[in-house]
This record gives structure tokens, sequence and C-alpha cells, in this order.
């Protein structure tokens, strides 16, 4: 079968590029798979990082072709033309934000009017975290041209039941992300990162306010109070960056907490995970997270929220500790805890074992039989 895939990829960076290549490498096992991705993805002004470009190694073997435009509707028709007239069997968007909403519902249009393509949407959200203007009006335009949607968590699931009652999907949880390589030895990790404490937990990935850092923060001057602790926080701000580093000048906390305030390039992704005992999720408000699918693949627990699907993927007292969402106590309560009662070597076989049922290979077994593949 011949399928498109059409989103971020590499040149473009981010976590969506790095799943987007891996799903194109796990369906070319048996089908052919091509990818096109953005020529501009966001306007500049509408995009809070340094670059839209990814500065490290690429994931995939050569770049996608640049050829969508967000904002340019005369762009969409002809790629959609472009699209429609190649006929390509399933034609495969990953949705995250409304924004994208115009584009992909009218590529996709024009594309399924061909009589033979089937679009399947992978969604990451339904709707954002952060709402905005015509959100849900730029969603129902896009899904109304969708023939089948994967979600990823029973949080995105029901959001999609609420909008769309009789969608055609299938709930496959988020593959974990097998693209950094192997753990490697926590102390040398530690080393090469100038690192001398015995404790060490991370906060990675972007930075936004439904992300929690400042909740964990806050956790902070108590969980100091049982034990010593190194906080790195490893991201580049899609927020005040500033406001974080008065919170922590504020809190007395310059002597524990790291801020490593940039963007990661994909080959040194595998240090900071290796350096820490466990990786914080101190959310907000979520859906899902594919920082919990790095952490699995390094072995390394999770302590997260209970909101969204975090709790669907970290599991209470195997693979880590989910607590209420912003309740500083409780989390430093849980942090101190996975230290006093030494889990960590328990938790991480525990993760080892977990981590096998979010393989790609299940994905995959969606997306055939949702596109009429199935054997």
């Amino acid at each position: 079968m011949n399928i498109t895939i059409l989103g971020t990829a590499f040149p473009l960076r981010g976590g969506i590029a790095h799943y987007n290549a891996l799903l194109a490498a796990a369906l070319g096992t048996a089908h052919t798979v091509d990818t096109v991705t953005f020529k501009r993805q966001y306007p500049a002004f509408l995009f809070p990082g340094k670059t839209q470009q990814e500065s490290g190694e690429a994931v995939t073997a050569s770049p996608a072709p640049q050829l969508v435009d967000s904002i340019n509707p005369l762009n969409w028709v002809r790629v959609g033309r472009m699209l429609r007239d190649r006929r390509p069997d399933i034609l495969i968007f990953k949705y995250w934000l409304p924004f994208f909403g115009p584009c992909f519902g009218t590529i996709a249009r024009i594309v399924r009017s061909n009589n033979h393509t089937r679009i399947i949407c992978i969604c990451d959200n339904v709707l954002p975290h952060e709402r905005r203007p015509f959100d849900v009006s730029f969603t129902r335009y896009a899904f109304a041209a969708v023939d089948a949607f994967i979600v990823q968590s029973s949080a995105v699931e029901r959001e999609l039941q609420q909008m769309l009652p009789r969608a055609r999907y299938r709930h496959v949880p988020h593959p974990v992300y097998n693209i950094f390589g192997a753990a490697s030895d926590k102390a040398q990790a530690r080393a090469r990162l100038g690192i001398t404490d015995e404790r060490v937990i991370l906060f990675f990935g972007y930075v936004r306010r439904y992300k929690g850092l400042h909740v964990l923060l806050q956790a902070m001057p108590d969980l100091l109070t049982h034990i010593p602790v190194r906080l790195l926080v490893v991201g580049e701000f899609y927020d005040d960056e500033q406001s974080y580093r008065d919170q922590v000048r504020a809190l007395g906390l310059e002597h524990a907490v790291t801020l490593h305030a940039d963007y990661v390039p994909n080959e040194q992704v595998g240090e900071y995970f290796s350096a820490a005992d466990a990786v914080v999720l101190p959310y907000v408000s979520a859906t899902q997270s594919g920082i919990a699918q790095i952490a699995y693949n390094f072995d390394r627990p999770v302590i997260a929220t209970n909101v969204g699907g975090l709790a669907e993927v970290v599991i209470d007292g195997r693979t880590g500790y989910v607590v209420p969402p912003d309740d500083p106590e409780s989390l430093a309560t849980a942090i101190a805890r996975f230290y006093r009662e030494g889990r960590g070597p328990e938790f991480g076989e525990q993760v080892h074992t977990e981590k096998r049922k979010y393989s790609w290979e299940n994905l995959v077994a969606a997306i055939q039989e949702l596109g009429g593949m199935a054997p």
C-alpha cells in the first residue's frame, strides 16, 4: 500500500517530527511510505521558540520535501491537488493544534475527492490545553474531512466522542520514543554533564504553563527539607523564562536547580535521561505526554500528576508515582518517598516490562485496520 504522512518532519524539529519519523519507519516495513512537511509551519509571530529547524542529527535518512504553507490557502489547494493525483491509499495527519485545522481540512477534502484515498487523523489533542477563539470551529472543519481517527489516551477519546459521537476510531497508546538510543552509565552521564549530586530528577521538554514547572519549583523547598536533590530543567522556554528564574531565586533554590534553557539536539537527549534517577511531569493539565515515552525508553521511572492520560502510562507504585495536580506538597512527598524507600531499581525494572505494550507495531496494525488493509 502507498501511504503519505503530512506533518512536521525533519528538517523541522520537535517531538511530532520524531513521532512521524518513527511512524514512517514502522509503516515502511510493509508499505511504501512518503512524508510531506511544512515549508512554513508557524508564522514567525506565532512561534514562541528560537527556531523551528532541527540543529542536531536527522532521525530519518533524508529530509522530507517541504511543500506545505500553513497560512496560504492557495498552497493548500496546490498541495491537495498534487496528493489527490498521487492517489495514496492512506493520507495520515497528526493533529495537535486547531491552528492547522483549515490547512489540514482543505487538503484532506481535495485529496479524498479522488474517491480512493482514506484520511486518518492521529489526535494528540482534540482541543488544546490553552484555548483560543475558533478552536472548536477549526477542529470541526478538519475532522469533517477525516475517515477515521487514532486516539492515544482516554482523555482524547472522550473529547473525540463528545465532538463526533459517531467517529470511527481506535485507541492505541502512544508508542515509546526509541530514536535516542539506549541509556548510558548514570555516573558517566553525570560526569559528562558536570553533575556531582547524588540524587537527580529531570524536568524535560518545552516549558509552558500547563506543564507545571512552577508547581515543581514550589515543591522543591519542602523536598529539600527531607532529602538533597538536584533538579535538572532541560528545554526551551515557550513561557516567560525570567519568571521561572525569579521563582528559583525567590525560593532560594539556586544551589539545587540547574536550568538548561535551550532545545536539546537529538544526539544529546540520552545524556540527560541517563543522568536522572526519575523524570517528573508536574502537569497542571494534559491529555498525554511524549516525555513519559522518552523516559520509558531509558527505563526511567516517572512521577506525574493525575491529569489527562498520564495515569494510564505511569502505574502508581509500579513504574512511578501519580499525585494530584497543582499540589506541591504531594509532589514533594512522592519524590522524597521515591528516594527514601529506594524504589529506583524496582521501578526501572517495572518500566522495562511495562513499555513493551507501547509498540509501533500496535499503531501500524490499527492504521491498517482503519485503512481497510487488515489481513
